[in-house]
């Protein structure tokens, strides 16, 4: 497995793994009532992803395996955690947690020192056992019941 940048040819594949990743690994979350989902996945389109790995001010990493895309994750300069996502075949073989480390190491190459994210309630657990911290009540988002914001200040000199 590489993480790298994504690019605009990753796409479509990068859609994919994001879409399959809230369908299928976040049903605590939409509980898949089609309202929910439906406003979840609306943004989440191959040319969206690809306006999004280009964008200004933000990084769109992805996880590569040979041709498969495992994960997506997104990172502003400013620190916030835009998106993480696993696609269902890569799920509990680290892939998450590389990532993770990529997104955090992203952010302190740009500057940061703190980073913010709004976790989903299928992911808060991986988040906190990471280092990461609530932040605020809990939020629904997309119309789901929980969704979490969390903190975690960045170890500026190990990183």
């Amino acid at each position: 497995m590489i993480i790298r940048d994504a690019t605009t040819a990753d796409a479509v594949k990068a859609c994919e793994a994001i879409r399959a990743s809230i369908t299928e690994l976040c049903i605590a979350d939409h509980q898949q009532n089609p309202d929910i989902l439906r406003r979840w996945l609306a943004s989440k389109t191959p040319e969206n992803v690809a306006a999004w790995a280009v964008a200004m001010g933000s990084s769109l990493l992805v996880a590569i395996e040979g041709n498969s895309v495992l994960a997506v994750g997104g990172v502003k300069d400013d620190g916030e955690i835009t998106l993480n996502y696993v696609a269902p075949p890569a799920r509990f073989r680290g892939v998450s947690a590389a990532l993770l480390n990529a997104l955090e190491a992203r952010a302190v190459e740009r500057g940061a020192i703190e980073l913010t994210l709004l976790s989903t309630e299928t992911a808060h657990r991986f988040y906190l056992s990471r280092g990461y911290r609530d932040a605020g009540p809990s939020l629904g988002k997309f119309g789901t019941a929980a969704s979490y914001p969390m903190t975690k200040v960045l170890d500026t000199a190990t990183s």
